[in-house]
């Protein structure tokens, strides 16, 4: 059996189209979306650059 669509899509795609699906559901201000994931990416960008050190 072949895969299509989202089942076929990179990590990153999957894990975006969840997160979108997840705050749209919860009706959550995209002012407040953007505020957060300045949070997020800049915690993940430090884990990322302790893990290359």
């Amino acid at each position: 059996m072949s895969k299509t669509g989202l089942e076929q899509a990179p990590d990153d795609i999957k894990l975006a189209v969840d997160l979108i699906y997840l705050l749209e559901s919860n009706k959550v201000a995209p002012e407040t979306v953007l505020k957060a994931l300045d949070i997020v990416r800049a915690d993940f960008e430090k884990k990322a650059q302790d893990q290359n050190n």
